[in-house]
């Protein structure tokens, strides 16, 4: 989905480093690593990491698309993106879970990003946990929204240990609710509700809800 970045005050009020990343230590030792506090995990086309300095500029860009803008809550300025960026890198890196760059592996170096977080307000379905995608338009149409997705749901069950995962999109965001479908998440139209972030009459503010439950 073209994911809003405000991101949970529930993840960005921890303090310390995080007892999951001693979790995913033990993960490593299945093949996977961790590179300056924030876990790091591979699918046979994509890397899911961290941030470096230089995918900055790429966020901003992708950002600054309106393509890829199309179905988000609010218009993003360089200063917002450069805003949004310095607080989620440092949430991802300090709490174990968040906001990762999507790397293709020999191709693009920053493809998009994948969220995994708390979903940051109220609704009738909340408290929950969250996936989240945004993907550079030179990256759609690669299933590469599903391929990363996958690898961060298993995260989520298998490492986190969360029991649950959301996602949600506009009613008018057909190409998010196929991935979500790809991805085996199940749709109850008496979950869908309106975005408490949307004033009444927005032509976004209906959403979709989608779920899947810990195998």
């Amino acid at each position: 989905m073209n994911h809003d970045t405000r991101s949970s005050t529930r993840s960005a009020s921890a303090v310390g480093r995080s007892p999951l990343l001693r979790v995913f230590e033990r993960w490593n030792a299945k093949g996977a690593r961790e590179v300056d506090g924030t876990p790091v995990f591979k699918t046979s086309r994509l890397i899911v990491r961290g941030w470096r300095d230089d995918d900055v500029e790429s966020w901003v860009q992708m950002n600054a698309d309106p393509k890829v803008m199309k179905f988000l809550l609010r218009r993003y300025t360089r200063e917002l993106s450069e805003s949004i960026v310095r607080a989620i890198r440092e949430t991802l890196e300090r709490v174990g879970y968040g906001w990762w760059v999507v790397e293709v592996r020999g191709g693009l170096s920053f493809a998009g990003v994948i969220c995994l977080q708390d979903v940051p307000f109220s609704a009738p379905f909340t408290p929950a946990r969250e996936i989240g995608w945004r993907f550079a338009f030179e990256a759609w149409g690669r299933g590469y929204a599903t391929e990363a997705a996958s690898a961060a749901l298993g995260f989520a069950f298998d490492q986190l240990n969360w029991n649950e995962v959301v996602a949600f999109t506009s009613v008018a965001n057909v190409r998010s609710q196929r991935v979500m479908q790809r991805l085996g998440m199940r749709h109850d139209p008496r979950d869908d509700f309106d975005h408490p972030r949307l004033e009444e009459g927005h032509p976004l503010r209906r959403h979709l809800l989608y779920r899947i439950q810990k195998p």
